[in-house]
């Protein structure tokens, strides 16, 4: 079964439309949502969550219409929005206790381990954390509850190199349950990298691409020359140059490459920034 599925989905704003997404993640997998500011990262993260209310298409969540049983459905769904949205007047410990009576999978032991483990104050109210350990509250608060799907909007910003990795390894861990699965979103396209199988590309409300991360990888790779030598190519070949005062710098295909010509792996950020430079 996939976890998540969007068919068309639509939703327009002034001056912004989210134009027919199409998103499948299977269960298993982590689907990593890549995408300047203002692409739709969170709102689509939001249409799926029904905050807000899509003008066509369909979402479906663990195989339910995610407007179908919506208490059922946020019962699996952990969520950490950009903004953690807890009262300022809280501590951790308070937190817990009132998860507890929220979610009826809620396991305390759970969530003070990851309070233990991600160095969370437990006694300071909630308007006295740093952005960082906002973050690591929502993380902790959104696996605590045995989710089956994680929706995570930018949930390692804020947080330093050591927690980043710390949280990227918990996540990787959550998913070796294959009826478990991650949709992700952020600007740290090397977290990405690091952890999804998945890579959906946003700009401007359409989705550019989405492809499985070693197939990206693999299909795609840099070559550095002259002007002379990528104009031999074919053009099919290259899909985005630029030049430089030291030649000239091509996204390439690799299997439309003559064999002989030297190329550099592309990694997942430079690809991001070739294809939106080519979109614009």
């Amino acid at each position: 079964m996939n976890a998540l599925e969007i068919k068309d989905l639509c939703k327009t704003f002034p001056g912004f439309t989210l134009d027919h997404l199409n998103l499948t993640l299977p269960a298993g997998c982590i689907l990593g949502l890549v995408g300047e500011n203002g692409a739709g990262k969170s709102t689509t993260i939001k249409l799926i969550l029904d905050m807000l209310h899509k003008d066509s298409g369909s979402i479906t969540i663990l195989g339910r219409d995610n407007q179908d049983n919506i208490r059922l459905t946020k019962e699996d769904v952990g969520v950490v929005m950009d903004e953690v949205g807890i009262p300022e007047c809280l501590n951790a410990k308070q937190v817990g206790n009132i998860m507890k009576l929220t979610f009826r999978n809620w396991d305390s032991a759970v969530y003070n381990g990851y309070l233990q483990s991600l160095s969370i104050p437990t006694d300071k109210p909630f308007k006295n954390f740093s952005r960082g350990n906002k973050m690591k509250l929502g993380i902790a608060i959104a696996l605590s509850h045995d989710p089956k799907l994680l929706l995570l909007d930018e949930a390692t910003n804020g947080l330093d190199p050591v927690v980043r990795d710390q949280v990227v390894q918990m996540l990787s861990e959550f998913t070796r349950d294959e009826s478990h699965a991650i949709l992700i979103s952020s600007h740290i396209v090397s977290d990405l990298e690091k952890l999804c199988d998945y890579i959906a590309f946003l700009h401007k409300g359409k989705l550019l691409l989405c492809e499985e991360k070693d197939v990206l990888l693999g299909k795609y790779g840099i070559l550095h020359g002259t002007a002379a030598q990528i104009a031999e190519l074919a053009p099919e070949a290259v899909l985005h140059k630029q030049g430089s005062a030291y030649g000239v710098e091509a996204l390439v295909i690799r299997d439309a490459v003559p064999s002989g010509m030297s190329l550099s792996p592309v990694s997942i950020e430079e690809l991001f920034v070739f294809i939106i430079k080519e979109a614009k």
